[in-house]
């Protein structure tokens, strides 16, 4: 059994604020008893121009500050940032571990050039999915965009993944509230694995629409066992590895695939 705190923060443009969010956030799963503390994307600093100036390298004070946190309390941390590149900023998904050591680090592949916005200005693209061992499950690592896209948690969980966090900035909008719960669940039910999706809470000071909260841990039938709502929480949910394998022996669908299609 694995203990996961889906840290659900408010982002401000602020970075020095946001590591205070997390770091409070972060002693509060621990008094909780998590494993695995995992936040927003964009947690360094709200989505904007200035992230071109605000990106941080991973030595930088914001993931420092993190790590720190994370061997103070032991557990291991998932939280979203932006590294300096050449003109544009990589949009990345960090992990750390309970020891604070940078365990695997994620650039966000699918931009997000939709609903009249354009990420790929300021941000350019990885190309590499990423599986890495935090609090003994394989995690894969996702984000935001990323989750319209089902061939990437198909090769994270070809590459072992127990689990997919999805980190989120999610934007507010028609319908863009029930693609996110149908999107989430479909990625646990297609692959027949656990999902911890985490977006930012919404700020009240900012007008751009990012951040519905909605953070969820949902198991691998797709149901729902843990959604935050609206409003700014920090909440340790429980993962029973169990649950992946009796789904897995009612649907195998995993082991049921014909590719390439149409050859027998």
């Amino acid at each position: 059994m694995t203990r996961i705190a889906l840290c659900q923060i408010p982002v401000s443009e602020e970075p020095a604020a946001n590591l205070r969010s997390a770091r409070e956030a972060l002693e509060r799963a621990a008094t909780d008893g998590a494993d695995l503390a995992i936040f927003p994307e964009a947690t360094l600093t709200r989505y904007g121009r200035r992230i071109t100036d605000l990106a941080e390298p991973l030595d930088g004070p914001f993931v420092t500050g993190l790590a720190e946190s994370a061997r103070a309390h032991g557990l291991a941390v998932i939280a979203g940032v932006f590294e300096p590149g050449e003109g544009r900023v990589h949009n990345t998904a960090v992990a750390i571990g309970p020891g604070g050591g940078i365990e695997a680090a994620y650039r966000k592949i699918h931009l997000f050039d939709s609903f009249g916005a354009r990420e790929s200005e300021l941000v350019a693209p990885g190309g590499t999915p990423v599986v890495v061992e935090l609090a003994g499950l394989r995690v894969g690592l996702v984000t935001c965009y990323d989750i319209r896209f089902p061939e990437l948690t198909r090769a994270l969980v070809d590459q072992g993944a127990d689990l997919f966090a999805v980190i989120a900035a999610w934007g507010s909008g028609p319908m863009k509230e029930e693609h996110w719960v149908t999107l989430v669940r479909a990625r646990a039910i297609e692959n027949t694995t656990w999902v911890a999706a985490v977006g930012q809470a919404p700020n009240p000071e900012a007008r751009d629409g990012f951040g519905i909260g909605r953070s969820m841990l949902v198991d691998p039938m797709g149901v729902v066992r843990s959604d935050l709502g609206p409003t700014p929480s920090v909440r340790t949910c429980e993962l029973d590895p169990q649950i992946t394998i009796a789904t897995r022996n009612a649907l195998p669908c995993l082991e049921h695939r014909r590719l390439p299609l149409g050859r027998s």
